[in-house]
């Protein structure tokens, strides 16, 4: 329990610094400090709850395309994220105009820049905060 927590601080404190330090062309979010923690504990969740399942569901690709398959698998949950903090929560956080605008070649773009800034981010807070 305690990992599992902590991976979502770790994931919350990573999303924090990577909306500071990003351009708006690639994560957009406006709103105070409360929303931003509340989008950033909704990233902690999604990577520890809902990204190891699809990891595992996708590990035969992933084998097949030697790991590569996990940027894809990053991605899609950066979006998943966006998507939920905008659909569900109401709050304005949009991933390469993801959802507002559609998936284009600039979401996709804007995923990947985010989800490879958010694991980098994600490792060294963990390395910082560990169990």
């Amino acid at each position: 329990m305690k990992g599992f927590v902590l991976s979502i601080v770790a994931s919350a404190i990573a999303f924090v610094i990577l909306v500071k330090i990003l351009p708006a062309s690639f994560v957009d979010f406006s709103g105070g400090t409360v929303e931003l923690i509340l989008v950033a504990l909704l990233v902690g969740l999604v990577n520890a709850v809902i990204k190891p399942i699809v990891k595992a569901l996708s590990f035969p690709i992933s084998m097949l395309t030697l790991g590569l398959f996990g940027f894809v698998v990053n991605a899609a949950m950066v979006l998943l994220v966006a998507f939920i903090a905008q659909n569900v929560a109401g709050l304005d956080l949009t991933i390469g105009g993801w959802p507002t605008h559609g998936l284009s070649s600039d979401t996709i773009v804007g995923a990947f820049v985010v989800s490879i800034a958010l694991s980098i981010l994600t490792s060294i807070v963990g390395l910082v905060v560990h169990d």
